[in-house]
C-alpha cells in the first residue's frame, strides 16, 4: 500500500483544514496525473502506472463512465476491461494513492458526459438536477458503484485519499440542492474521505463553494494570482488544488491537431495539482463527445491529449521535462525508477483481401412508425433505445420535390432514392432536392449519431437520429420502416455470418461493409490503422470498435494495441 515506508494508523486520512494538505498528520502535497482505466487497455495498465510512478506522481486521478458501466436499466459491467477494483488495487499496488471521481456526471468529452443515453427516453428529462426521474436513477446506480469502493478508502487500508462530487457544476448551475443531493448520497453509502469539488475559477460560486466539509478546487489552467485569488474569497484558510492542469488538448473533427507547450507550468508545480491528463489513451469506440457552442462539433477518438505519455503509452518530450522538474521536489531520487520498457510501435503497410456487402443487402429487424422515432426511444435492447450508431428510415414517395429537414436530423444522414444516392443532409445543410420518378419509390435516410454533447447546457437535448418531421414539399413524412444499426458486437457477427454464407461480388458498393483478414506474426505488438483513400466510417478489429475514421483529419491512424490482435489471422 501506499506510504508502507513507515506505519500509518489509518484514522485521519487527507485533510485541508490548514494552509497544506496533511495526510495522518503529516504535511502532504498532492502530485496527481489523471489515467483513466476504460481509455487504455488493461493489458496495458500496470505499464501505464509504473511510467506515472517513475515520473513522480504520487497520485492517480480517474473519472468513473456511468455510461459504459450501465449500459442498460438493471445491466451492470464491472468486468475485464471496467474492473474499477483491481486497477484501484493495482494503483495500491504501485504505491500511488486515488482521487476518484464518480460523477454522475464527468464530462472527460464522453458522449453525453458519460451519462447513459437511456435516460433520454423520458421526454421531461432534466439532466443533473433533482428530477425524480435523474435522481432515482442515480441512486440505483450508485447502490450498484459505491459499496465497491467503501473498502478500498485509505482508512480502511486502501489508496483512496478523497473522492469528487460530481464535476464543474459551476458552469451548469441549474439546480442548488443537487450537489447536496449527490454530496449525500456519497457519504450515506459510505463513503468517509474527503470530498471535494471541481470548478472553474470564474463559476466557483454557482459549483460547489456552498457545501460545507468540501474543499474547492480549481480545474483549469489558471495562473497562481488566480488560485490565490479563489483561495482567499472561498476558502482562506485552506489549501490550494489545481484538480485539472492542463497538459494539453482534445482534438475535433475537421479542425488543427492541439498541442500545448509544457513552457511556463514550472511555477503552479509548487502547490497541489493534477496533470489532467497524464496519459490520454483512446476513446475507442464511440465513446467520443461534441461541442455545441457555438456549433456541432464532433471529437476524434484518439485521446492523446499531447500529454507526457503518448496515445499509444510512448515517452514524450514532456515526460522527460516533468520528470525533471519533479525530482527536484523531492529529497531523495531513490523513488525516481525509469521504466526503460516501450512497446515497439509498427506502421505496416497491409493488403486487405475484402468481401463486400452493401448496407441494403443486410437482413435486419425493422421497425413501424407512423412519424419518426429517434435512437433512444426505439424498441430494441430490452427497450432501452439505441446508444449509438446508425439508424436506417425509410418511407414510400411518390414524387420529386425539395426534402427539408427542419435541423431534425441528428447528425449526418446520407439520403437515397430506390437506394441510389442523392445528396447529404448535416447540421448546416438543410435543404435537399429529390429527383422526380414515376411511381412508388423508397426514400432512405441512414443518420449517423455522431457524438452526443459532452458538456454544456444542452445535455437534455442530445436526442439523436431523426428526432422530428422531414418534409417533403412541406408535407411531412409518414409510415416509416426503421432499421437498427447498433453496430454492437452481436450486430457485426450477424454481418460477418451473413458474408461467410452468401456469394458476393468484390465491387465497392456504397454504403456497404468490408470485411478483410490481417495477418500478424508471433507476438502482436502495437500498430495503426491507415485508411487512404476512404472517406468515413467505423473500423473493427476481431469484432471490437476501435473507433471512426474520417477524412477530413486531423486524426489520420487508428491506435491498435497489440492485445487486440491473435497471433496469425484477424478480422478486420
Amino acid at each position: 500500500m501506499p506510504g508502507r515506508g513507515r506505519r500509518m494508523s489509518r484514522k485521519v486520512g487527507l485533510c485541508a483544514n490548514t494552509s497544506q494538505f496533511t495526510l495522518e498528520g503529516e504535511p502532504f502535497r498532492i502530485i496527481g496525473g489523471s489515467i483513466h482505466y476504460f481509455r487504455v487497455p488493461r493489458a496495458y495498465w500496470r505499464d501505464r502506472l509504473m511510467k506515472m510512478k517513475a515520473c513522480g506522481i504520487n497520485t492517480l486521478t480517474t473519472y468513473v463512465p456511468w455510461n459504459l458501466h450501465q449500459p442498460e436499466r438493471g445491466v451492470f459491467n464491472f468486468q475485464t476491461q471496467l474492473d474499477l477494483e483491481a486497477y484501484i488495487s493495482l494503483a495500491a499496488e504501485m504505491e500511488l494513492w486515488v482521487i476518484l471521481r464518480p460523477g454522475p456526471y464527468i464530462s472527460s468529452e464522453l458522449d453525453l458526459g458519460g451519462l447513459p443515453s437511456w435516460l433520454l427516453q423520458d421526454s421531461s428529462m432534466r439532466l443533473r438536477t433533482t428530477y425524480p426521474g435523474f435522481i432515482q436513477a442515480v441512486n440505483t446506480f450508485f447502490d450498484k458503484l459505491i459499496p465497491k469502493l467503501v473498502p478500498l478508502q485509505f482508512k480502511k487500508g486502501g489508496p483512496i485519499i478523497a473522492v469528487q462530487v460530481e464535476n464543474e457544476y459551476g458552469s451548469f448551475g441549474k439546480d442548488q440542492s443537487y450537489m447536496l443531493f449527490i454530496k449525500e448520497a456519497l457519504q450515506s453509502r459510505g463513503i468517509s474521505e474527503l470530498l471535494l469539488t471541481s470548478d472553474k475559477h470564474n463559476t466557483l460560486k454557482s459549483g460547489g463553494s456552498h457545501l460545507s466539509t468540501s474543499l474547492v478546487s480549481i480545474t483549469d489552467d489558471s495562473k497562481e494570482m488566480q488560485a490565490d485569488c479563489v483561495r482567499a474569497a472561498f476558502q482562506p484558510n485552506n489549501p490550494t488544488m489545481v484538480m485539472d492542469y492542463w497538459t494539453g488538448w482534445y482534438d475535433i473533427w475537421g479542425e488543427l491537431h492541439h498541442v500545448l507547450p509544457p513552457e511556463g507550468k514550472e511555477g503552479s508545480l509548487g502547490m497541489s495539482v493534477n496533470l489532467y491528463m497524464f496519459h490520454g489513451g483512446s476513446s475507442f469506440g464511440f465513446m467520443s463527445g461534441a461541442l455545441a457552442d457555438p456549433s456541432y462539433r464532433a471529437l476524434v477518438p484518439s485521446y492523446d491529449y499531447d500529454a507526457p505519455l503518448s496515445e499509444s503509452g510512448e515517452y514524450t518530450s514532456k515526460y522527460h521535462l516533468l520528470r525533471d522538474l519533479l525530482s527536484r521536489y523531492k529529497n531523495s531520487k531513490k523513488n525516481m525508477r525509469y521504466v526503460a520498457h516501450c512497446y515497439v510501435q509498427l506502421l505496416t503497410s497491409l493488403i486487405f483481401a475484402f468481401q463486400t456487402a452493401q448496407l441494403f443487402q443486410l437482413s435486419l429487424q425493422p421497425f413501424k412508425s407512423a412519424k419518426p422515432v429517434n435512437m433512444e426511444n426505439l424498441p430494441v435492447n430490452n427497450r432501452n433505445g439505441q446508444s449509438y450508431g446508425y439508424t436506417l428510415y425509410e418511407t414510400i414517395i411518390t414524387r420529386g420535390g425539395l426534402l427539408q429537414s427542419g435541423d431534425n436530423v441528428r447528425d449526418r444522414a446520407l439520403v437515397f432514392v430506390d437506394r441510389s444516392y442523392i445528396g447529404l443532409f448535416k447540421r448546416r445543410s438543410l435543404e435537399l432536392a429529390v429527383p422526380d420518378g414515376k411511381g412508388r419509390r423508397t426514400l432512405s435516410l441512414l443518420v449517423e449519431n455522431c457524438g452526443r454533447v459532452h458538456q454544456g447546457r444542452e445535455l437534455d437535448k442530445q436526442r439523436k437520429g431523426l428526432v422530428g418531421d422531414i418534409l417533403l414539399n412541406n408535407i411531412p413524412l409518414r409510415d416509416f420502416t426503421i432499421y437498427s444499426l447498433d453496430m454492437k458486437p452481436s450486430f457485426i457477427d450477424r454481418f460477418v455470418d451473413f458474408i461467410k454464407s452468401n456469394t458476393l461480388s468484390e465491387t465497392p458498393s456504397f454504403p456497404g461493409f468490408f470485411m478483410g483478414r490481417l495477418f500478424a506474426y508471433g507476438y502482436p505488438s502495437d500498430t495503426f490503422v491507415k485508411l487512404p483513400g476512404w472517406e468515413k466510417g467505423v473500423v473493427f478489429i476481431n469484432g471490437f470498435n476501435l473507433g471512426r475514421y474520417w477524412s477530413i483529419g486531423p486524426q489520420q491512424t487508428l491506435y491498435l494495441p497489440g492485445p487486440f490482435l491473435n497471433s496469425g489471422i484477424n478480422q478486420v
